[in-house]
């Protein structure tokens, strides 16, 4: 199947576009006729494309008064690497999802086989990228602890061949992952923002992360899959009853927030929760007659956890700051998934911690629609001026 996915809003190239570009100083301008120049009787047409080349700047320094050569850090090396270099390769990393001789393979290609950048070199961008960014990653945890709102998940990825964990952090335009090892309540511990945080947090029923944050919200999308599943098992009414009364209330929801309003009448959320406690008492009437043992066992257990987290289920309806799911947070892991698909996990854990700080970087800057490899550069320039 070509083209994007049913109901993509899509992008063309236009004329008036790319005359805004030009009059924004972002790309070089050149001009190239057909034809006899003659006048002002011309058509115009335009041609956006890309200039790879390798440049090679010389420096010639100085010395001082006293006879002291001013040598710069990063020139300490009689040959280094410029930022262009640098940014492209950090952004290949993340975005194109590449290892580190890939890279080098690629960006060789690009430079006419003029660069002679190898895998070392590319991990040694990567590293000092992802340190660059320390003080960047911190300012926006900074930032995600004064938010009232914070969705977090957990995805699985290898370390040396063991199974270790990316955990984010997403609120709006802002998101921080961490490289863990495990999810109990001793690793979460481990992590400076979830003992400082004090909003709410919203999860898929991480029982772990109830020792944090002031309240908690389970996402309904995923408990929805688990009544799904139960109306396949065990052929109950219930669990579909209580998928429609859960979109209902969302629907509601969704239309008094485009009204303006911050939460719920206390009238309406009064009447939904009760017909929430009347499907899961129906619930229990025909778990009694449900016939196979472990789709009994997992519809009661089933039905246990939503009466006692019915508040954590339920609290999009007196707070609309308070999503009715994840989905920010599951989005916003779906890059690290695919990396574990496509690329395979980390040798060692060091290569874990770098790629979170990395995608923490990355991720936001594209959350707030700044340039990516301009923003990168400034880092490798000691400039951190991106958020």
């Amino acid at each position: 199947m070509t083209g994007g996915q049913k109901g993509h809003a899509g992008t063309t190239l236009t004329k008036s576009g790319i005359e805004e570009k030009i009059a924004s100083g972002r790309c070089r301008h050149e001009v190239r006729t057909i034809g006899r120049a003659t006048g002002q009787n011309y058509v115009t047409k335009y041609v956006i494309d890309l200039s790879t080349e390798t440049v090679i700047t010389e420096l010639r320094i100085y010395a001082d008064g006293n006879g002291k050569f001013p040598i710069p850090a990063q020139y300490r090396s009689d040959v280094t690497y410029g930022e262009n270099v640098k940014a492209l390769a950090v952004s290949l990393y993340s975005e194109g999802v590449m290892s580190n001789d890939r890279i080098a393979a690629f960006l060789n290609a690009a430079g006419n086989g003029e660069l002679d950048l190898s895998e070392g070199s590319v991990y040694g961008f990567c590293r000092k990228f992802a340190g660059a960014s320390e003080e960047s990653i911190r300012h926006l945890e900074d930032e995600l602890l004064i938010r009232n709102v914070v969705a977090t998940d957990a995805t699985t990825v290898t370390v040396n061949g063991e199974q270790n964990y990316i955990r984010n952090f997403s609120a709006g335009d802002t998101v921080v992952y961490h490289a863990m090892g495990g999810k109990s309540i001793e690793a979460l511990k481990g992590l400076d923002f979830l003992e400082r945080y004090a909003g709410t947090l919203v999860h898929d029923h991480e029982t772990a992360l109830y020792h944090f944050g002031t309240d908690h919200a389970e996402c309904n999308v995923h408990i929805i899959r688990y009544l799904r599943k139960n109306t396949e098992e065990t052929g109950n009414r219930w669990s579909d009853e209580m998928i429609s009364l859960l979109s209902r209330m969302n629907k509601q929801r969704k239309g008094l927030m485009a009204q303006g309003s911050g939460a719920m009448p206390a009238e309406m959320a009064t009447d939904y929760e009760g017909k929430y406690f009347s499907i899961l008492e129906q619930g229990r009437r025909e778990n009694k007659s449900t016939a196979h043992k472990y789709a009994k066992q997992d519809e009661a257990a089933l039905l246990n956890r939503m009466e006692k987290y019915s508040h954590n289920h339920l609290l999009f309806l007196h707070d609309f700051s308070v999503p009715f799911d994840d989905n920010l947070s599951e989005r916003d892991l779906r890059k690290a998934k695919n990396r574990q698909k496509m690329a395979g996990g980390f040798r060692k854990a060091s290569g874990h911690e770098m790629y979170c700080s990395i995608m923490t970087i990355i991720e936001t800057l594209k959350k707030r629609n700044m340039g990516m490899i301009e923003n990168i550069r400034k880092l490798f320039t000691g400039t951190p001026a991106i958020f």
